[in-house]
């Protein structure tokens, strides 16, 4: 029987523990893709209790206590803080194979020194050590991410927003960079009710009039060239598919005038309006020498009841299934044939589309950057150890895992840099085990390479140059 979570935990071999603690482990992070607050981070306010740092904002813990029959007061309702705290204890007591539990208790470990397991027997105990350990200490968000050794964190951002938060960090004496990510979901949704307010948003974001197809992008490509000014190196879009539905500009003008009058617009050419704007996107970043991340395949506000209640991204989100790969194949082609095809790592949501993801990327590489498409990291409802190795493994079957970009926190903690080793040790563990198994020899100087370009280098080289 192996102990719980020791300093050899996932290392299943010997060659699995010489690569994590020899290469892994002290690697720094780049945390290209979060949704850590950037006012949060400049006003640097001390944490009260373990509550702030592990419920705020947290629907991966809300969707397990819910899960676990937990009323709403207890996970985003007024109950008292400590009894949260108590309903979480008894959800993680009963997440036997959930991540949640490893993440939960690697944390307590970090930043608490904390080796005990948290169980309804442990709660109070627990409760009481970390706040006298957070009441000693320093727990504020800065020193938290000094403290996680982070290279640099990219925040996921609209092209309306200021970014006042980003300048004032960057004013600051703190010396971890702290980059706006471009994220034009609004923009793309056409169909949303908000759709055109948020236009007025951006028209006065870009101090400009957003009227038409050509004032929408030069607005965005306006408001982009200040992101840039910002320290941006990346983007973001997320949508459920990629629909492939070409049509010309006065077409997409026609649709774009047609939603700002406030008339209902048809499937055909919403999908119209999708595929040209992630076009003009695509083609853009590529203009601008910017990443792009493509996030597909969530459901999102599932649940209407709830979602009147308390709002979006409270954890009644889920995996659809539509179909990815035709659509997302014009895209990239559509792009490629332009020359305007960016660095893009896909990210998809539903797992069945592992190797339709991994497949994909073979099929427009370049010499312009190594892994230039990447397949992106096990992403939400994925990031638990199966779905980590299966997309570790994936990837090592089609493409070449010693370019990948690696993990990323896709957080609002600022307690999920563990996260971080949980991915380096089961890179180890699956790496470690080829070599054992007699499948890659046991070469150190190449193994070095592929663990520390996974774990932290290769991101840097791909965002950075």
């Amino acid at each position: 029987m192996q102990p719980f979570m020791t300093t050899d935990f996932l290392l299943r071999t010997d060659t699995a523990k010489t690569l994590f603690h020899t290469f892994a482990a002290t690697q720094p992070i780049f945390d290209w893709h979060c949704h850590l607050s950037a006012k949060e981070i400049f006003e640097n306010k001390p944490a009260k209790d373990l509550y702030e740092l592990w419920l705020t904002g947290d629907h991966y813990k809300w969707r397990a206590m819910r899960c676990a029959g937990v009323e709403e007061r207890f996970i985003t309702g007024d109950a008292d803080p400590f009894d949260k705290f108590c309903a979480v204890a008894k959800t993680l007591s009963l997440a036997i194979g959930n991540p949640l539990y490893h993440w939960s208790h690697l944390e307590l470990q970090r930043y608490f020194g904390i080796t005990k397991t948290l169980s309804p027997a442990t709660a109070k105990e627990i409760w009481d050590e970390t706040k006298a350990v957070i009441a000693a200490g320093d727990f504020r968000p800065q020193t938290l991410i000094k403290q996680s050794n982070v290279f640099a964190l990219c925040t996921t951002d609209d092209p309306a927003d200021t970014l006042e938060w980003h300048q004032k960090i960057k004013e600051s004496d703190f010396d971890v960079p702290v980059l706006p990510a471009f994220r034009p979901d609004k923009a793309i949704a056409i169909e949303n009710p908000g759709f055109c307010d948020w236009i007025k948003a951006l028209s006065n974001a870009a101090q400009m009039p957003v009227k038409t197809l050509d004032e929408l992008k030069a607005a965005l490509t306006k408001r982009l060239d200040f992101f840039l000014s910002m320290g941006c190196v990346a983007s973001d879009q997320s949508v459920s598919a990629v629909a492939y539905a070409p049509a010309d500009d006065a077409e997409i003008d026609r649709i774009f005038q047609k939603a700002l009058s406030g008339e209902a617009l048809t499937q055909t050419e919403i999908d119209r309006y999708h595929f040209a704007l992630l076009v003009f996107l695509g083609g853009l970043y590529a203009e601008k020498n910017l990443a792009m991340e493509l996030h597909l395949g969530a459901m999102r506000n599932n649940n209407t009841r709830m979602f009147r209640a308390i709002g979006p991204d409270t954890g009644f989100d889920s995996i659809d299934d539509p179909q990815q790969s035709f659509g997302l194949s014009r895209l990239l082609d559509t792009l490629d044939n332009e020359n305007r095809l960016p660095k893009t790592i896909l990210f998809n949501l539903n797992p069945k589309d592992n190797f339709t993801f991994g497949a994909m990327c073979g099929n427009f590489q370049s010499s312009e950057a190594a892994g230039k498409i990447q397949f992106g990291s096990a992403w939400w409802f994925n990031d638990h150890i199966d779905g980590m190795r299966a997309q570790l493994q994936t990837l090592a079957n089609l493409g070449v895992l010693g370019c990948f970009v690696g993990m990323v926190t896709d957080s609002r903690s600022f307690l999920s840099y563990p996260r971080h080793e949980y991915f380096r040790r089961i890179l180890c563990d699956l790496v470690g085990g080829w070599v054992e198994d007699g499948l890659y020899p046991a070469d150190m100087d190449a193994l070095e390479e592929i663990v520390k370009g996974v774990s932290f280098e290769n991101a840097k080289r791909y965002f950075l140059g």
